[in-house]
């Protein structure tokens, strides 16, 4: 099994690249997952932003694969708690079908690729900068793992 982030944001801060980076090494080979980065739609000032929108959603649905297992990161999906993700994590493990994390750009995800999502998946109630998501689901997928393999790291 292969997990894969794509996000809409091809330019990201050193410290996003820095902190996401640096969860995905600490997965060693325990877990591979990469990323795939996607040019945001071009958006202007007073202009609503659907037409950026509808663009990153085709682009996201371009980069999935058929068989692909497709997460929604959407504000109005399920929330888990990190041992509920672990266990959502090792079924998907067994499962053995390719993961594909869908991050949207600052306007959120196109309907379309909401309807292609196998699952929604809301990290907090709490709204977080667009940079900030994938650092968190990094964090999150390496917490997980470490839950699944029994480490220390986890303990709550």
């Amino acid at each position: 099994m292969r997990l894969r982030l794509i996000a809409v944001g091809a330019r990201m801060p050193q410290w996003v690249r820095a902190a996401y980076d640096d969860y995905i090494t600490r997965l060693g080979s325990g877990l591979k997952v990469s990323l795939t980065e996607i040019e945001p739609g071009p958006r202007s000032a007073g202009r609503a932003p659907h037409k950026a929108i509808d663009i990153e959603g085709q682009k996201l649905l371009a980069a999935l694969r058929q068989d692909d297992y497709v997460v929604a990161l959407d504000e109005r999906g399920s929330e888990m708690t990190t041992r509920e993700l672990a266990t959502w994590l090792g079924a998907r493990m067994r499962q053995g079908r390719d993961v594909a994390f869908l991050i949207g750009g600052p306007d959120g995800l196109a309907p379309e690729v909401l309807a292609r999502s196998d699952f929604h998946w809301s990290l907090s109630r709490l709204t977080f900068p667009h940079a900030l998501v994938r650092v968190v689901v990094a964090e999150q997928l390496y917490r997980a793992h470490g839950v699944l393999a029994n480490h220390p790291y986890h303990r709550g």
